[in-house]
């Protein structure tokens, strides 16, 4: 496996973890070898997904850089967005979408990198978005103060629900059957057959970080060295144990055959990798840390694997049937929230922005440019701005 983490200073870190039996041969010894470094960005890094061969890393600089994790090699630049790339997820080895703070989401093909819709998904910035394991449906927050429900399979938006404050994080858990929407340090919890909330979590401080352990217990990071993990049904705090020296930024849950493991990312430059217990009334043993002397901002993991099980978005196919808590709720107020229909949307753009047929011009409409290209484009902005001054 591979750990891989972005930080403020503009660098990809990547380690790989591979766990080998100790002399005593009583128990597997898991050591972090630095792999690669990637240093592709001109601003720091904001976000980063994995997938079976590449990851994609999002910064500041508005671009997402592709690295073939397989062939250690920088596979270019997607340049679509025109603002701070905030999310990025993969779905399956065929398709990445991106949400940015140009209010956009992107659904991009990860086979030849083009960007097959460009939808205006938020009138402010788009904050965090997350895929439903079916791959039918997505939610994403805005600083708009919307949830949004969008229908993949037709790219449209599906409903609108207003909420009172910014959100900042949307997650659906393992078997999609709830998910949760995070405001500051409060997590509100939704029944996906009610589209409402039954019961809402508050950790001690803003929450930079949330992954499902498994359908009902979540583990929770914020601007704090302490991790919890909460249960969504009793809302209660089942644990909590100090994983850092500074706040966790970021963490990444996943399973192997022999454990459940989390890894964690934190702004001490520390990344490390924990062993779940069965009970998650216990805390978590250390399984491994590696030091990277940098402020770490996002974290993912690349699992070795053949194939992915989920290969791509369904193809289009009639839209989900809508819950009957959604359809009630589509004309009426309930505490100070509104659904709206989708009507209201404005229309996704439907145009393809693939590569023009001048590629010595690259434009925001086009998508895959080499690092070295994009360079040389900005120096000689650069030069022409200084110029008309």
């Amino acid at each position: 496996m591979e750990v891989v983490a972005g930080c403020y200073e503009q660098v990809l870190f990547g380690f790989a973890i591979r766990p080998e039996a100790e002399a005593s041969g009583s128990r597997l010894k898991w050591t972090p070898v630095a792999d690669f470094t990637h240093h592709a960005h001109t601003a720091s890094l904001s976000a980063v997904a994995v997938n079976s061969r590449f990851v994609v890393t999002g910064s500041r600089d508005e671009t997402i850089h592709i690295y073939d994790l397989k062939k250690k090699v920088d596979h270019g630049a997607l340049v679509h967005h025109n603002g701070t790339i905030t999310c990025l997820k993969f779905y399956g080895s065929r398709h990445l979408i991106s949400g940015a703070e140009d209010g956009l989401i992107c659904v991009w093909d990860a086979k030849k990198w083009e960007c097959l819709k460009s939808i205006k998904a938020h009138k402010g910035h788009v904050t965090f978005l997350s895929i439903h394991p079916s791959g039918k449906l997505a939610l994403s927050v805005g600083t708009d103060r919307t949830l949004r429900t969008w229908n993949l399979v037709e790219g449209r938006s599906a409903f609108i629900k207003n909420i009172k404050q910014n959100a900042h994080i949307v997650e659906w858990s393992p078997r999609g059957e709830k998910y949760v929407v995070v405001i500051l340090n409060k997590i509100d919890i939704y029944q996906l057959d009610t589209a409402s909330v039954s019961g809402t979590v508050t950790n001690a401080k803003r929450i930079s970080s949330v992954t499902f352990l498994s359908e009902s217990v979540l583990a929770v990071a914020g601007d704090e060295e302490v991790v919890r993990f909460f249960d969504c049904d009793s809302l209660t705090c089942l644990s909590e144990f100090k994983a850092h020296e500074n706040r966790v930024k970021d963490m990444f849950s996943f399973e192997t055959p022999e454990h459940h493991l989390v890894v964690t990312a934190s702004s001490d430059g520390f990344i490390k990798m924990w062993k779940l217990k069965e009970d998650k009334k216990v805390s978590p043993s250390l399984l491994c840390e590696v030091n990277t002397n940098a402020r770490l901002t996002c974290l993912g993991v690349w699992l070795d694997r053949v194939t992915d099980t989920k290969e791509s978005l369904p193809p289009v196919v009639a839209p989900p049937p809508v819950s009957k808590g959604e359809q009630s709720k589509s004309s009426k107020k309930e505490s100070g929230d509104v659904v709206q229909e989708e009507a209201r949307q404005p229309k996704a753009d439907r145009r393809k922005c693939g590569v023009s047929g001048d590629s010595s011009k690259p434009t925001k409409g086009n998508s895959l440019v080499s690092a070295k290209k994009r360079k040389m484009i900005e120096m000689l902005e650069k030069k022409k701005k200084k110029k008309k001054i």
